[in-house]
């Protein structure tokens, strides 16, 4: 397991997510943070930003997903922004939260966050080898 870590938090976009009509219309402001796992030891000897994950480039691609298709749930949002962050070559594991400060509910509350871990060999990650069909007359996976 790399050791080595890149930070983008409190990343600040407005998208238009939930499961209300309202929240629809209107939008909101959603708050990310990624954590994204690599070796920097290229990076760190080369001093060039080719050798590592250009979080300004990086940033610019989770913003267009959360200010791009509206989804119901902010696991689905803090999916989607995962999957972004495994498409960087270097990233073996990204840690994404999803903050929706304005949330509908009727009480006072200091934060409402979904976090997804995902591997670059996990299922649902771009690349990653889906299991083997074997061939038994049902059509089942094995």
């Amino acid at each position: 397991m790399t050791r080595d870590r890149i930070a983008l938090r409190g990343l600040r976009a407005r998208g238009h997510h939930g499961v209300f009509g309202f929240e629809r219309r209107d939008g909101q402001d959603f708050v990310v943070d990624a954590v994204l796992h690599l070796d920097t030891a290229v990076a760190a000897a080369s001093d060039d930003v080719g050798d590592t994950v250009h979080y300004g480039l990086l940033a610019d691609r989770l913003v267009a997903i959360v200010t791009g298709e509206p989804v119901n749930l902010i696991e689905t949002l803090a999916e989607r922004l995962a999957d972004a962050c495994l498409a960087e070559p270097l990233v073996d594991r990204a840690e994404v939260t999803v903050h929706k400060p304005s949330a509908p509910i009727d009480h006072e509350f200091a934060d409402v966050a979904v976090t997804v871990v995902r591997d670059r060999t996990g299922p649902g990650v771009p690349g990653a080898a889906e299991p083997a069909r074997v061939p038994d007359g049902r059509g089942s996976r094995t």
